[in-house]
């Protein structure tokens, strides 16, 4: 009787796990808490990285443990609302540092907005990562990049310019070039697609006037070959983006992985499968 009522239980237990994962379509993610390390706890440090004269706000999400961990960099969008802070919670549980920073000019910290200083900010952050390396216990061997949106365009430029960065995951990449062409160059019209943010420390005019001047640069197509040896994810909710990922994939000599997703410009209905897909790449 005993045993009837075990497999009776188990049977339940089951059946409830498969109507989960049926809801689900199996995008689960498993959670458990840390255990701390007694002598190097996990823990947060609020950080002022020194960029093109100016400082950067941010902070850093530390792993557990003494040993130098693999560190990802969190590039936000325009301007910057969503910060993707449910992935840096994972993936620290999964023995990364994470870092988020605002841009020069953005929010807090210091200096003026402009697209190219963004990308001048993420190679000045992994210069001051290799000189922190020991301090933050940072594996600069390991460092990857991850942006959303205007930030996924900001990675795929930085990472061009990163010799040792071998990975980035660009999320619903902006296509500022393409933007703007799309507006025939009128700053009016651009501004006001663009929108006026008082947390972005220039005017519409001052940002885009240069993607104007020199569009060459804002076009991504045109660094597929820098991009030839880099492991890149683009992954999109609209297929707009096609052209630049058929011009990375071209070169690609490493690793392209280019999908769309039926979701929303910051993926709210698949965040789970957005986490899971960004830690698997991260850890290949």
């Amino acid at each position: 009787m005993k045993k009837a009522g075990i497999y009776i239980v188990a049977a339940l237990l089951a059946l409830n796990i498969h109507i989960i994962h049926a809801q689900t379509g199996g995008d689960t993610l498993v959670l458990t808490d840390i255990q701390l390390d007694a002598a190097y706890p996990a823990g947060s440090t609020e950080l002022n990285i020194p960029s093109g004269g100016s400082l950067l706000q941010g902070f850093i999400y530390k792993a557990n443990g003494s040993e130098k961990h693999p560190t990802l960099l969190l590039l936000h969008g325009y301007p910057g609302n969503e910060r993707n802070l449910d992935l840096a919670q994972v993936a620290r549980a999964r023995g990364w540092n994470v870092i988020y920073f605002d841009y020069r000019g953005s929010w807090a910290s210091q200096g003026v907005f402009s697209f190219k200083h963004c990308v001048e900010d993420v190679v000045n952050v992994v210069g001051w990562c290799k000189k922190q390396s020991d301090a933050m216990h940072i594996d600069t061997n390991n460092i990857v990049l991850f942006g959303h949106s205007m930030g996924a365009w900001v990675c795929l430029k930085a990472l061009a310019q990163l010799p040792t960065v071998k990975k980035g995951f660009a999320l619903s990449t902006w296509d500022i070039a393409g933007s703007v062409a799309a507006q025939k160059g009128n700053l009016k019209a651009i501004a006001k697609d663009a929108g006026t943010y008082f947390v972005l420390n220039a005017t519409p005019a001052q940002q885009f006037t240069p993607v104007v001047n020199s569009p060459a640069y804002y076009d991504l197509r045109n660094d597929a070959k820098a991009l030839a040896g880099k492991q890149i994810v683009m992954l999109d909710e609209h297929t707009q983006n096609q052209p630049i990922a058929n011009a990375i994939q071209q070169q690609n000599k490493a690793y392209f992985s280019y999908e769309v997703w039926p979701t929303d410009h910051p993926f709210t209905n698949k965040r789970v499968a957005l986490i899971k897909k960004v830690l698997a790449f991260i850890g290949k």
